[in-house]
């Protein structure tokens, strides 16, 4: 596969709108470019990595999950719960968290899948689902104190002159890794590929649609899930608002990472390009001091507006290719 085609093209180009706004930054604000200040954005956005990871595949397949935010909420009481008043053991809770979210997305796919129902909607209910209990499990904020999580979430490791780096962020590097190989070398992601490029192409070639669509959304949801682990840990807490906006996040990060939202295209790895240039915005501005935080929304704005031109512009392209003599 070549590096280089108009298909790469968004993707290259995040890559590189990420690199000039990193040079620019430091010319601006001297210090920005510090290995710690690096490692930062990674650190304080681990969990939406791995929530973005989830939605790749999804947006890849040429759907969208809008309940992954009330998801890592939904994950972040329950980890409270089952640790403070439950006394159970993370090691025990956290895989079944992560089953949870699974199960959870499974279901929403399947539902799409056998009622033909569009995943907006069916994951728009999935949204005001998990969001609700919620808030049927607690109002409040509830602290996390076991010493375990305490001790996950204070753990730093040293990458010597670089910085230091917390084992969240580790974890988010694993799943990143572990999701570009499935989606490239795996049937189940050439799979959802070709789902995202066209379903009857896909379903004449044999391809088991059914079963990929539900477990795009598995996927998502395990991610989702363990985005909320991470995002607990983080934090120390479990809280029913935690995480508002954070599926929108999540898309835009895949959609400057360089993926359709018609499907088919992009890379999982772009992500990570997507959620490093969030990451850099909410850092330029703290660096800057006289901003607004709402300029962060304000700039991804303009960004989405950028890459679907392109990605428009793209379509438009092929599709005079394809007709073409």
């Amino acid at each position: 596969m070549k590096l280089l085609n108009t298909q790469n093209l968004p993707s290259w180009t995040s890559v590189l709108l990420l690199v000039v706004a990193l040079f620019a930054g430091a010319a601006a604000y001297p210090g920005l470019l510090s290995g710690q200040v690096l490692l930062n954005l990674l650190i304080d956005n681990a969990f939406l990595l791995v929530v973005a990871v989830g939605m790749s595949f999804v947006i890849l397949s040429g759907g969208v999950d809008l309940s992954v935010g009330s998801v890592v909420a939904l994950t972040t009481m329950l980890l409270a719960l089952g640790v403070e008043r439950a006394h159970l053991s993370p090691w025990l809770l956290i895989p079944l968290l992560l089953l949870g979210g699974a199960l959870f997305g499974g279901l929403m796919g399947w539902v799409i899948q056998a009622f033909e129902v569009p995943a907006f909607i069916v994951t728009l209910a999935g949204l005001f689902l998990a969001r609700g209990l919620c808030y049927v499990l607690s109002l409040e904020s509830i602290a996390i104190s076991d010493a375990t999580l305490a001790a996950w979430s204070q753990a730093r490791w040293s990458l010597g002159p670089v910085g230091e780096i917390t084992p969240g962020a580790v974890m988010a590097l694993i799943v990143l890794v572990l999701a570009v190989w499935v989606s490239r070398a795996t049937p189940f992601g050439r799979a959802a590929y070709a789902l995202g490029g066209h379903e009857t192409s896909a379903r004449l070639m044999g391809l088991p649609v059914a079963a990929t669509r539900i477990g795009v959304y598995a996927v998502s949801g395990a991610c989702a899930a363990l985005g909320g682990v991470l995002f607990g840990i983080y934090t120390l807490s479990g809280y029913g608002l935690h995480a508002q906006g954070l599926e929108l996040d999540a898309i835009a990060a895949v959609v400057i990472g360089g993926a359709l939202l018609s499907g088919g295209t992009g890379h999982v790895l772009g992500a990570l390009t997507g959620v490093l240039m969030l990451g850099f915005i909410q850092t330029l501005i703290l660096f800057d001091g006289t901003l607004s935080s709402w300029w962060t929304r304000i700039v991804i704005g303009a960004l989405l507006g950028v890459f679907c031109g392109l990605q428009r512009l793209l379509v438009l392209w092929h599709g005079r290719r394809r007709t073409a003599p």
